[in-house]
């Protein structure tokens, strides 16, 4: 198995190149490739393995929706439903109050709201409250117009909480990750030790770290501590913060186990003897909610141009899309993460051959490639 030229790269962590880095490839059910190089804590000295737990960030809201969709089988959740009636308040764009909200528009990025303001909530926060601001809204109607915005997921999250009475990162446990066999959690608390002692560091491009410096333990304040700096998540209650373990891109997981979620939705729904979903669920997920048509969102210089429940997808045959990571044309279900100098990717191909893959210490201002993503993330996504 050839190590593809970007992880050779990866291990000299020459100034360009990223900290660290891991890639899988699974096709056929088969691991082809399971490659990593680089330092998942530079200050340790501790090499990276695509076993290490990372903050793959927006990946994560694909995980969720795989929460969403175990919940709408068992019939806690309906997707067209008003969440005003889960969320026991009312929910509305500020200018469109009388086109209610659904899951569906949350998922698909179609509900009116905008990150205008910090969607990174202190746990004693009320999601409620920071909704009424109307920066947290943009110009369109729910339903309207399609804009990127990360403060869906906390209502996702807290809808979630509301139908079950459980706690979002506990839920998720139960719901996917356990099931599947991943050691993982949203935001360290539900984790274990030894897989928190395990954390990829999120750092700039000098090392300096920025995120999950763990030091070998479970961090002591695993969420955004409350106004007055206590961190009691004793004081918990379900539906009113959503944001508390950043369900927008909070899940620490490692390439082996994005690969293993990537496997579950090529596996329509199942991996392995384990089914979590019924193939109509996956279908309902990958199905594009939001098409680019020239003027009907926001594509982020082309990023953008299809999205499904919780799902991106690739190669988009339209002028202006440019959202092939891979630049072979083939069009693929997953999704993208950045954050924290974090960049990472999960897709599946028709085949159900799956690529799975982060790196750290990308800076700021990487160059781009030949589509919206960058250069790194390109060469991660062709292995080569």
């Amino acid at each position: 198995m050839l190590l593809p030229l970007l992880l050779a790269q990866v291990a000299a962590v020459p100034p360009a190149e990223p900290v660290a880095g891991a890639r899988v490839v699974v096709e056929g059910g088969r691991t082809v490739a399971a490659q990593s190089a680089g330092l998942a804590d530079p200050a340790a000295g501790r090499r990276a393995s695509v076993d290490d737990p990372v903050r793959v960030a927006s990946i994560s809201k694909l995980v969720v929706a795989i929460g969403v969709m175990r919940l709408v089988e068992a019939g806690k959740l309906d997707l067209d439903a008003d969440v005003s009636t889960l969320l026991g308040w009312r929910l509305r764009h500020p200018r469109f109050a009388d086109v209610p909200i659904t899951l569906r528009l949350l998922l698909s990025h179609q509900a009116g709201l905008a990150d205008g303001i910090d969607y990174v909530l202190p746990l004693d926060a009320e999601l409620r409250t920071a909704l009424a601001d109307p920066k947290a809204w943009g110009g369109e109607a729910p339903g309207r117009h399609f804009r990127y915005a990360n403060i869906g997921s906390p209502v996702v999250a807290a809808v979630m909480e509301r139908a079950t009475g459980e706690r979002f990162d506990r839920l998720m446990d139960r719901l996917v990750l356990r099931p599947l066999g991943i050691a993982g959690c949203f935001q360290w608390d539900a984790c274990d030790t030894a897989t928190a002692a395990r954390a990829v560091v999120l750092v700039e491009p000098d090392g300096t770290p920025i995120r999950d410096d763990n030091r070998g333990a479970k961090p002591f304040c695993a969420v955004t501590p409350a106004r007055d700096g206590s961190c009691n998540l004793g004081s918990w209650v379900a539906g009113r913060n959503g944001a508390i373990f950043s369900p927008q891109g909070g899940l620490r997981i490692s390439a082996a186990g994005l690969a293993r979620i990537g496997r579950l939705l090529g596996g329509g729904g199942e991996v392995d003897g384990v089914r979590l979903l019924t193939p109509a669920s996956v279908k309902a997920m990958t199905t594009p909610q939001w098409i680019f048509d020239g003027s009907n969102g926001e594509t982020e210089n082309g990023l953008h141009c299809r999205y499904g429940l919780g799902v991106m997808l690739t190669a988009t045959p339209r002028a202006g899309c440019r959202d092939d990571p891979f630049g072979d044309g083939i069009q693929r279900i997953g999704h993208a993460g950045e954050a924290y100098r974090l960049r990472s990717g999960l897709w599946v191909e028709p085949n159900a051959r799956v690529v799975a893959y982060w790196a750290t210490g990308i800076a700021g201002d990487a160059p781009k490639g030949e589509s919206a993503f960058t250069a790194i993330e390109e060469r991660l996504a062709r292995g080569r």
